[in-house]
């Protein structure tokens, strides 16, 4: 029996598979060590069933994982899952390499990643070959859902909400600008408490404000991520995984060829991606 995982910033993806079929599933808050110590990750284990039913018997974990990107980040990761799952062995790698795989399988590519963070990379079928874009939910993560929740609280502090959107956002949301500051500023969690405003653009999807800004965002994304990666390699397919691109991805297509790009896939879910590469893998 052995587990696959696929974890952004917000949800961890879990698929329990045995004699080749899928026999568990579930969804945990996401596994990034860069932001969780390890007694929340046990904490985050120790509540779904199926894990816990499980446990013993799971001999192998494949985990992709946000912020899995160094040796520390895996050891931290590794020592957590063979703590709760006391007989197995663990491989770990970050989100990126997960997409690449899930996307290209054996195939050269670019792969880019709109999720709770942004990311992308060229992939020669065998490795990533790696860059300095990922700059994380501060600094970058342009057309993820960390930085359209960070666009959507800014146009609301601002006062640039047109009245109808800014009755939807005060009748969910019932938040004031000391408690925002606070709690981005102040408290921990930060990116955690950006990305769950996604929902709200999901809710408004045909407003055209919040068109505008995810239209914005993810031109950021094109122009400072994958025009940069497409001049180095040329002709290359490229790919998208993740939520956003998952949820938006008519509105991705079109700005994509704003930029004079073609898009070759878009998968929502890479972990179900990653269950077929290992099947045939195995």
């Amino acid at each position: 029996m052995i587990a696959i995982v696929y974890s952004g910033s917000r949800n961890a993806f879990w698929k329990i598979i045995s004699g080749g079929k899928v026999i568990g599933e579930a969804t945990t808050p996401g596994f990034n060590p860069l932001f969780n110590d390890q007694k929340d990750l046990l904490q985050i284990l120790n509540k779904p069933n199926v894990l816990i039913n499980n446990a013993e018997s799971i001999k192998k974990i494949q985990m992709f994982a946000a912020g899995a990107a160094t040796i520390g980040s895996k050891e931290k990761l590794n020592q957590v899952l063979t703590t709760f799952f006391k007989n197995s062995k663990s491989e770990i790698y970050d989100d990126l390499y997960g997409a690449a795989l899930a996307a290209c399988f054996n195939e050269p590519g670019i792969v880019g990643i709109l999720g709770s963070g942004s990311n992308c990379a060229y992939y020669d079928g065998k490795n990533l070959i790696r860059n300095n874009f990922g700059l994380g939910y501060i600094l970058g993560d342009e057309g993820s859902a960390n930085h359209l929740g960070k666009k959507l609280i800014k146009n609301f502090l601002e006062q640039k909400l047109p009245e109808n959107l800014l009755e939807k956002f005060k009748a969910k949301y019932n938040t004031e600008r000391p408690t925002i500051l606070e709690r981005i500023y102040r408290k921990p969690g930060a990116q955690a408490y950006l990305t769950s405003y996604f929902d709200f653009f999901i809710e408004n999807r045909d407003h055209s404000f919040i068109k505008g800004i995810i239209d914005n965002s993810f031109d950021a994304y094109f122009k400072n991520y994958l025009l940069p990666l497409v001049k180095n390699h040329p002709d290359q397919p490229i790919h998208f995984v993740g939520t956003v691109a998952g949820t938006f991805p008519d509105r991705l297509r079109a700005v994509a060829k704003k930029n004079g790009l073609e898009i070759t896939s878009i998968t929502k879910e890479p972990v179900y991606n990653l269950i077929n590469y290992y099947s045939t893998k195995n």
